[in-house]
């Protein structure tokens, strides 16, 4: 763990190189008030950005805490060399050219290695990347324009694309931003370091972070962990999709787990609030500087239209949020304050007969606020300043500042359009201490965020971490079984028929009626690879000719089935192990019904899981049938990972489905492992 502080947190800045982005970085240093010294070094020019420049950095008159080298990529290695040799905090790499362009330039690969052996322990953030703003300090080692402000605290939001962090600079909702950061290549420090960095200034409230990819998993459960115990909330916006994690087709865990599960997995699992938009992002990081991680999902809303109302709760609908029944104490606090013609309810339509009037507006919102909720949300849009007269609409904003001191209870003043809340009427929200949140639906992702992060702790476990594998092998339905069994895992009673022959001896070991697998077939069921209920010895014989293969499997048949389940684990180098569980036979692929969790997990994280399939009412006993044994369940899942934590460095991918489930018992009727050879 490299010492960040002199990089992000500057007392004196090197800017190295004489084009328009080192210009700009003085200039923009000097125009957001940067207190301390700005060194430009060019050899021939005698300033830059205004400020006189020195020939070489053997001319500086002290050592820089923070350096912008914007020189070419061979330039660029032998001035971190010297930088590192002079003492220098860190640097920012704005070069590109190095492991970005390896497939363009062949010396990519090289020239990174070359440039970590010039920063040895210096820091270096990039190379191919914009650098970083630290609104706080006005220090902004940055080569472009930007839209941001100096602020005393706010949130920092780390980025591996340039160009996106340039655009979020260019909010106007009301969001205080502490940092903008972008990463670049990551050569040598990453996202999860530069996360840890930022957290430690006491004036950061929640980091954002938009993530391509995840390189260090221990490090990004080190930057959770840190997050947690600084009571600092984590948003992610994760993009891309694993292609690691996509295992051939012969398993129909590689098709449900082979997109973003993984991540959704582990972002969960280190109590990391995922949304899937940059405006998602920017409210639920605006939401947590204001009002911190919310105690619930509980919330009142309020708003002076029928409309608005219905358009709040049918918003809600599918997400985890909830509108309580309104107390006798908010029932009676509202009927004082409304009369008799108002129907009351939560979403709440005031009406408009009270608009204006700050006196009954207050005493509506109090009373709606004096109950066990984590938020309250005022619903209004403003009138556009350019064309329209706002004055009327300050009402809200006074009313709603006295009722939020006054019930103890935080309260958003919500636009249900983006644009129906300017950067100027926000501004003076937050001065009020109210929250403005810009679009309804942006406004409940931040709710449900917030109450997730408020919830939610890192697990503890670290990550098992997959080892490499080339050229894993398919081991047979039998060698699976035989494999699993071994860790608790129930299989059913079975004999093997190397030969058509043999059948007639396989069958005479089990108890009618049996089932019947042909050998070597990827999906048995799709190829006619399967027969089951068969009565006696000649059907079996009569089944086996029908089918595309030479050995069989001959086994008992369960019955009393409840449900079919699949359990399945991929290997995945981006976020480790995941097992899926989900619907499983024929219904795998028709209903894709699935969820994902990490290994290693719990019977309590197993449990949650399988309540939250759509199927959960039929494991349960639906309609007076009875149920699957639960315990039979986890007990086959654990085994699974058993096997797993036993064979991590060389396994590829294990499944089995279905997993046939009865009142009594679990029974693995299908499996399949791909494994490599153990080094």
């Amino acid at each position: 763990m490299r010492d960040l502080s002199r990089l992000l947190r500057p007392k004196s800045i090197a800017v190295i190189g004489g084009g328009a982005w080192c210009t700009s970085v003085v200039e923009q240093c000097l125009k957001m008030g940067f207190a301390g010294e700005i060194w430009p070094v060019h050899p021939k020019r005698a300033e830059v950005g205004g400020v006189a420049a020195l020939p070489a950095l053997a001319d500086l008159p002290g050592v820089p805490d923070a350096s912008f080298i914007g020189v070419n990529r061979h330039l660029t290695i032998e001035t971190v060399r010297a930088l590192r040799e002079m003492g220098a905090g860190g640097a920012v790499c704005f070069a590109s050219g190095f492991r970005e362009a390896q497939a363009e330039t062949g010396d990519g690969d090289s020239l990174q290695a070359a440039l970590l052996e010039a920063a040895g322990n210096m820091p270096i953030v990039g190379p191919n990347c914009y650098g970083f703003i630290n609104y706080l300090d006005g220090a902004l080692l940055w080569p472009d324009q930007h839209g941001g402000l100096r602020t005393e605290n706010g949130v920092a939001i780390l980025t591996q694309s340039s160009n996106m962090a340039i655009n979020l600079t260019m909010q106007a909702r009301g969001l205080p931003l502490a940092y903008v950061v972008t990463v670049g290549n990551q050569a040598q420090i990453g996202l999860a370091q530069i996360g840890r960095g930022l957290l430690a200034d006491p004036r950061v409230t929640a980091l954002g972070l938009h993530i391509e990819g995840i390189g260090d998993l221990r490090a990004f459960e080190a930057l959770a962990a840190e997050a947690h115990r600084l009571g600092k909330p984590l948003v992610a916006l994760k993009a891309g999709k694993s292609e690691q994690a996509r295992a051939a087709a012969v398993s129909h865990t590689a098709s449900l787990a082979g997109s973003d599960a993984g991540a959704r997995a582990l972002l969960t699992r280190l109590g990391i609030a995922q949304v899937n938009s940059l405006t998602a992002l920017l409210e639920t990081l605006k939401l947590l500087h204001f009002a911190g991680p919310l105690p619930s999902s509980r919330i009142v809303s309020m708003s002076c239209s029928g409309g608005e109302a219905s358009l709040m709760a049918d918003s809600a609908v599918g997400r985890e949020i909830s509108f309580p029944p309104l107390t006798k104490d908010q029932h009676d606090g509202l009927r004082a304050a409304l009369g008799p013609m108002v129907a009351l309810a939560n979403p709440l339509d005031y009406h408009t007969f009270i608009w204006d009037d700050t006196e009954a507006m207050a005493a509506t919102f109090t009373a709606a606020l004096s109950a066990d909720i984590a938020l309250g949300c005022l619903i209004t849009d403003y009138p556009r300043s350019d064309r329209c007269d706002t004055a009327a609409w300050n009402c809200t904003i006074a009313a709603g500042q006295r009722a939020s001191q006054a019930a103890g209870t935080p309260l958003a003043i919500v636009s249900t359009l983006p644009e129906a809340l300017s950067e100027d009427v926000a501004a003076r929200m937050t001065e009020a201490g109210l929250i403005p949140m810009h679009g309804l639906d942006d406004t409940l992702t931040a709710i449900e965020a917030a109450a997730f992060v408020g919830r939610a702790a890192p697990c503890p476990d670290p990550l098992l971490l997959p080892g490499p594998v080339t050229e894993p092998r398919l081991l047979n339905e039998a060698d699976a079984k035989a494999a699993l069994a071994e860790f608790g895992l129930e299989t059913p009673r079975s004999a093997r028929a190397a030969m058509r022959e043999a059948l007639p001896d396989a069958v005479a070991g089990l108890s009618l009626p049996v089932v019947l697998k042909a050998e070597g077939l990827a999906h048995k069921t799709e190829t006619g690879g399967v027969a089951i209920g068969l009565q006696t010895a000649e059907a079996v014989i009569d089944a086996a000719a029908k089918m595309p293969a030479e050995s069989f499997l001959v086994e008992e048949m369960i019955s009393g089935t409840v449900a079919e389940l699949l359990i399945g684990v991929v290997r995945d180098p981006a976020h480790g192990f995941v097992l899926t569980l989900a619907a499983g036979g024929t219904l795998t692929e028709i209903l894709q019904d699935s969820t994902s969790l990490l290994l290693p997990t719990t019977e309590d994280e197993i449990s949650n899981a399988l309540d939250r399939l759509r199927i959960a009412p039929l494991l349960a006993g639906y309609r007076g049938k009875p149920g699957a044994s639960r315990a039979a369940i986890i007990t086959s899942v654990l085994a699974v990972q058993a096997y797993v934590s036993a064979h991590a460095k060389c396994l590829d991918e294990v499944e089995i489905n279905p997993l046939i489930c009865t009142p009594t018992r679990a029974v693995a009727a299908d499996a399949l492992i791909r494994i490599g050879e153990d080094e």
